[in-house]
């Protein structure tokens, strides 16, 4: 692979694509094909590793999962058929964007940095302390091929000051803090959502197991983890239980399994009922959100009044895997265009 330096933003998007796939299919560097030198490659191996050190949800496993999606989201193709959804993406007037961060996820507010790098916006992103590793890793590797990005963004730790704009990304708590602190500027804040699966008498036992994915990816720490279920009328609850087996490796998980055990013990001493294989507490509740080690089901016997019973839902729902909705095993696979809470960040962005 040619290496490349003083590119543009969006060459230098696609080329680091180029570089995280390489990083995520190779344990040792495979030579200057790869399109860093050795002791860059060996350095963002140990980011990983790093970051794992300080937040133990992000163990290796998953931040190569979202590596992996992130090196199928970065083909050059696929952001072409993104960006050319837009006009004029060249005559945008620079501002600068502050971005702040929420940390449940790996990377998880990358796309909003790298739509505003592609738009040539100056960038303030404050991290989340759950996850200050990997995103100075990655713009550190952008930067070995497209020097401006340093210029371009700035990592601050103190109180941001000199910005035009706002996004913003935390719980429906933190969003009364961005009220307060932003709402005098222009803003794109994001709250809580989450994920629910509509399974019909036709789900088969590999959907069953995609949907494991859906669940279990990320610990159920996403907006795109799948907290629901709503299942056909006198389904087979073993069904779920064979197929979440495939995640039997959780019960390894020191932070997942406290609180599985933490969850276990509330149900039992409120002699609540629920039903349990080990790591997961499958809980017949009708709220949409669950906390981590539980999943909640709800039966239903007509699929219509299901259907017009979620319309009423919609802001709080981020996907809707199965029956009506995405395929199983993709909820944790967002294409680049797929915007949480389904608000359009570039074309936020060129309206400013």
């Amino acid at each position: 692979m040619e290496f490349i330096k003083n590119t543009d933003q969006k060459a230098a998007i696609i080329y680091l694509g180029k570089v995280l796939k390489n990083i995520v299919q190779n344990e040792k560097w495979p030579g200057y094909n790869c399109g860093i030198e050795k002791e860059e490659f060996l350095n963002f191996k140990e980011s990983i590793k790093k970051a794992e050190i300080n937040n133990p949800w992000f163990t290796s496993n998953m931040v190569e999962v979202c590596l992996t999606n992130w090196v199928e989201n970065l083909n050059e193709s696929v952001v072409n058929q993104w960006l050319n959804n837009y006009k004029d993406l060249n005559k945008i007037n620079s501002k600068t964007i502050l971005i702040i961060c929420a940390g449940n996820l790996p990377l998880v507010g990358w796309h909003d940095i790298l739509c505003c790098i592609l738009l040539g916006h100056n960038i303030q992103v404050k991290l989340s302390s759950n996850d200050e590793i990997l995103i100075p890793a990655i713009l550190h590797l952008i930067s070995l091929f497209y020097p401006s990005i340093n210029e371009q963004v700035k990592i601050i730790k103190n109180k941001p000051t000199n910005f035009d704009y706002v996004i913003a990304t935390g719980s429906d708590n933190s969003n009364r803090y961005f009220e307060y602190y932003f709402g005098h500027v222009p803003s794109l804040f994001r709250k809580n959502r989450t994920s629910i699966a509509v399974l019909d008498d036709s789900v088969s036992e590999d959907e069953l197991l995609k949907l494991s994915d859906d669940i279990f990816n990320y610990y159920g720490l996403g907006c795109r983890s799948v907290t629901k279920l709503y299942l056909p009328f006198n389904f087979d609850l073993d069904r779920l239980f064979n197929a979440f087996y495939k995640h039997k490796e959780l019960i390894n998980h020191n932070k997942y399994m406290n609180n599985y055990d933490y969850n276990r013990s509330i149900f039992l001493l409120q002699k609540i009922t629920f039903l349990e294989n080990g790591f997961l507490i499958l809980k017949e509740d009708e709220n949409l959100f669950s906390p981590v080690s539980v999943v909640h089901y709800e039966f239903y016997k007509d699929l219509n009044q299901l259907n017009s019973t979620l319309k009423h839902q919609t802001e709080k729902i981020q996907c809707r895997v199965g029956t009506g909705g995405i395929p199983f095993g993709t909820a944790q696979q967002p294409k680049i265009w797929d915007y949480a809470d389904g608000v359009d960040t570039i074309d936020f962005l060129t309206k400013i």
